[in-house]
Parts: C-alpha cells; structure tokens; sequence
C-alpha cells in the first residue's frame, strides 16, 4: 500500500503543530514585558493551546473518517498556520489567547489523523517503523521548538516565532493540498463507524478497552507524571540553573531521535512484543535510577536512555492503536489521543500531589513502579506472542 501523502510531509506537519505546543517555553518573559503583564498571568496561554488540542481529538478523528483523513488534516493545518499568523499580529492578552485557542484546535486535529491515515495506507507489519518516521517531526519539535523560538525571539522580538511558524505551516499545507489534488481535496464524504458508534464499537471490544486504558495509564504516569518534573527536580533538588536543566531535559529528545533512526531494524529483528518489553523495562529502571539520582551528570546520561524506552514503548502503543479500529481509524485514533491527554492531565496533578508530601525522588519511583505495572499488564491483555512487527 502506498501513501498518497510522503511520511516526509507528516513529519513537517507533526513538526509544525509540535512547535506550537513548545515553542512558549522560552517565549513567556518576553511576551509578558512586551504586553505589560506578569508571566504568571501570561502562562494560562499554554493551557489556551493544550486543552482545546487534547479535547478536539472527540471530533477529528470522525471528521477524517468521514471526510478523509488526508483532507481534513490538510484543512486543519491550514487553519493552524491562519492562527498562528494571527496570533503574530494579536495587540493583547485576550486576543492572543483566542488565537491560541483557535491554533490548538485545529493543531489537534493534524498528528493523530494522519496517523490513521498512516494505518490506512501502510501495512502493518510496515507501520511501526513509518510511524517512528513520522514521530521524527514531533522529536524535532521537541528539540527545536522551545530552543529555536528562544533564539528568534531575542534577535527579532517575541512575535516573529509565530510569524515564521504560521509561514512554514502555511507551506507545508500548500505542500500536502497540492500532493493531494483537486480529486484528493473535494471527494465526496464516506460512511463508516465514525463518530458515537465508532466509539461505541471501541469500547465495547475488549481490546479496545485495554488499548484506552493504558493510554490512560501512559499518559498519567510518563507524560504528565515523570517527564514535565525532570526539569524542576535538576533546578531545586540538584542546583541546575534554569538553562542548564533545558539543555539536559533535551536529551531526552536526542535519545527518541536515536530510535526513529533505528525503530525498522529493531522491528524486524525483535519484534513489538520484545521492543514493548524493553521499552517499559527501561522506563521502569531509568525512573528508578532517577530517584536516586547522585548528580545532574547522571541525570543527563539517563536522559538518553529514557528518550530511547519511552518511544520502544509509546511506539508499539501507537502502532496497536491505528489497527484498533480499522473500519474507523481516525475515531480510534481521537480515541487513544484524548485518552493520553486525559491521564496526562490526571498525572500532573497526583504527581504535585506527591511532590507536596513526599518530595521528587519518592514521585519518580512511583512513576517507575506505575509504569512497570502498566507494562505487565498491557503485555498480558495485548496477546503480544499472536502478532509481530
């Protein structure tokens, strides 16, 4: 099966939308100084983009199966860059939050379709090496996107970031219509199990279930529990200042960049089965070593590795999701999407929860534990040994 879009496009389009979420990191003080407010009041622009691109994952994966995948993700991303053009031009706080409002909404709908598009188009014992690919963009988003806009915005003012974002987004979209064409870009609408009953049928199989709830589980534990706190542990428990604790953080992004590199070649050798293994082995005793951490130089070689797990295992979990519903691919996907965004929201609260009572080393360890339990349970309930990648 061929792709009418190149993975090398959802890689820009992954890189676009990731910069969006990671680009206010080094953005906020001088945002805040230009338009006379404190940063405090200036951070609910991060919530202004992160809630809408988790809660629009309900729509836009039934809009993809409805419409087409390929054209609604093209759609969204033409809004996003619109947005995000906007938002370069906003005069004050309240504007630039209904842009950011407006930019996360359509931004949401771009990565989780086309990787039901990547479902529909690419066979699966395939797939999981095409999705590391297309993770690329995101990985490059995550090393590029806060650093990149830090280094614009010092040299040219805090809008010019999101000028050039919108631009290249912008581009990218003409890229991926014009890939498209006038048949891609105007074919009539499908009918399939896309929207409640697509729903409907994903929670009413077994695996569908488990699929969700390890979502659920990854997203509280990994991304909303362990990672967002790495940076804080390096400042308060081990003296880092606030830019060394970013370029640390950092690698992590260098060590999932190492697996998208290598993800075909461990995937026909070892198969999902033992890549999901070792992921979340990994993951369990990096989170473990970091809670007993001696040193920042420690916590930087750590780094590497958890980048490397966490894709070995978050990996295999996307793969599973875009065959979890192959008649309605994209609802699967919205599905496994709102899923993470829902437990990475529970995550940071019972993770500051912890915090509070029993400081950063005992929150790590948990995280590690959860993770491990969640591994063992997934590798039980996915029935790894019937199928291989």
């Amino acid at each position: 099966m061929v792709s009418p879009l190149p993975i090398g496009l959802h890689a820009l389009a992954g890189f676009c939308t990731g910069s969006g979420m990671r680009m206010l990191d080094a953005l906020l003080p001088l945002l805040a100084g230009d338009l006379g407010i404190s940063v405090a009041a200036a951070t609910g622009l991060v919530a202004a983009f992160v809630l809408p691109y988790g809660l629009v994952q309900l729509v836009a994966g039934p809009l993809g199966d409805r419409f087409g995948k390929p054209r609604v993700a093209t759609a969204a991303l033409g809004g996003y860059g619109i947005a995000m053009l906007a938002a370069a031009a906003a005069p004050d706080l309240p504007a630039l939050i209904a842009f950011r409002i407006a930019s996360g909404l359509c931004g949401g709908a771009v990565i989780p379709v086309l990787m039901a598009h990547l479902g529909d188009s690419i066979a699966y014992e395939e797939r999981q090496a095409a999705i590391a690919r297309f993770s690329t963009g995101m990985v490059m988003a995550m090393l590029l996107g806060g650093p990149g806009a830090g280094v614009i915005a010092d040299l040219a003012g805090w809008r010019v970031p999101f000028l050039v974002l919108a631009l290249v987004s912008l581009g990218v979209c003409a890229a991926m219509a014009a890939r498209l064409g006038l048949a891609g870009l105007t074919r009539p609408p499908t009918r399939g199990a896309a929207g409640i009953a697509g729903y409907r049928a994903l929670l009413e199989s077994r695996s569908g279930r488990r699929l969700l709830g390890v979502a659920f589980g990854n997203g509280l534990c990994l991304f909303g529990g362990a990672f967002p706190f790495i940076g804080a542990f390096l400042i308060q428990d081990l003296g880092r200042s606030a830019a060394e604790a970013g370029l640390i953080v950092a690698l992590l992004g260098l060590g999932a960049l190492a697996y998208t590199r290598l993800a075909r070649r461990l995937a026909r050798r070892f198969g999902e089965r033992r890549l999901f293994a070792a992921g979340g082995a990994g993951l369990a005793c990096g989170l473990a070593a970091l809670a007993a951490a001696p040193g920042w130089w420690f916590v930087a070689a750590l780094q590497l590795g958890l980048g490397f797990a966490f894709y070995l295992f978050h990996g295999v979990l996307q793969t599973r999701a875009t065959e979890a519903l192959p008649a309605a691919r994209g609802t699967a996907m919205g599905g496994f999407a709102l899923a993470l965004f829902l437990g990475q929201a529970a995550g940071s609260l019972i993770f500051g929860l912890v915090l509070a009572a029993a400081g950063y080393r005992v929150a790590f360890l948990l995280a590690g534990l959860g993770t491990l339990a969640l591994t063992l349970a997934a590798w039980r309930g996915f029935g790894f040994a019937s199928r291989r990648a």
